[in-house]
């Protein structure tokens, strides 16, 4: 009978799932950010995309530090969200919903990632892989600002402008709502 993986097995597992995923959305982003009509989501989506080059090379240092050799393990997850996004490229939508539409599909994959992140920094910190554990922090809290970025872009004017296009007799009305908590595409859920 083959002996039983421990926690260091899976905690290894899941940074070649990140290292792949990271190396996936370098593929991605950048298609991501010519699709874009707003200056300022294809600056935030570059922008990102040069942070992602940092959390691979971070990533290095991680595998380093308890002595493994950097290599990914193909991520399925941000294959498949990746995958939904390209297809929201090939749409046929107005400019401010397409730029609605690349936030949310972005938010799915921070969400993605914070979701890895935070599990590889827990258990770093239980298995006292200290230095590993600041290291992935730093990228967690990328991966939230990312978030927060997007959330402030589509909030701060996309998501309304591309609503005001879809429903223009909506126009001065969702003015006088009140704002949810909680909602896709650009709202943070409440905590």
């Amino acid at each position: 009978m083959a002996e039983a993986g421990t926690l260091h097995d899976a905690f290894i597992e899941e940074l070649r799932d990140v290292y792949d995923a990271e190396k996936q959305l370098i593929k991605a982003l950048p298609k991501m950010a010519r699709s874009a009509s707003s200056r300022e989501l294809r600056g935030l989506l570059e922008t990102h995309l040069e942070e992602t080059r940092g959390q691979v090379e971070r990533l290095d240092e991680v595998f380093a530090s308890i002595e493994q050799k950097p290599r990914g393990k193909h991520c399925e997850g941000i294959a498949g969200i990746i995958e939904e996004g390209k297809s929201i490229l090939e749409e046929d939508f107005d400019g401010p919903t397409l730029d609605a539409s690349i936030i949310a599909a972005g938010q799915r994959a921070e969400h993605y990632e914070i979701a890895a992140y935070g599990t590889l920094v827990a258990w770093a910190r239980a298995m006292g892989h200290d230095d590993a554990a600041e290291l992935l922090e730093q990228t967690l809290e990328e991966e939230k600002a990312a978030d927060e970025k997007l959330s402030a872009l589509a909030e701060g004017g996309l998501n309304q402008e591309a609503a005001q296009l879809a429903h223009p007799e909506l126009a001065g009305a969702a003015n006088d709502r009140p704002k949810s908590k909680r909602s896709p595409a650009g709202r943070r859920a409440s905590k």
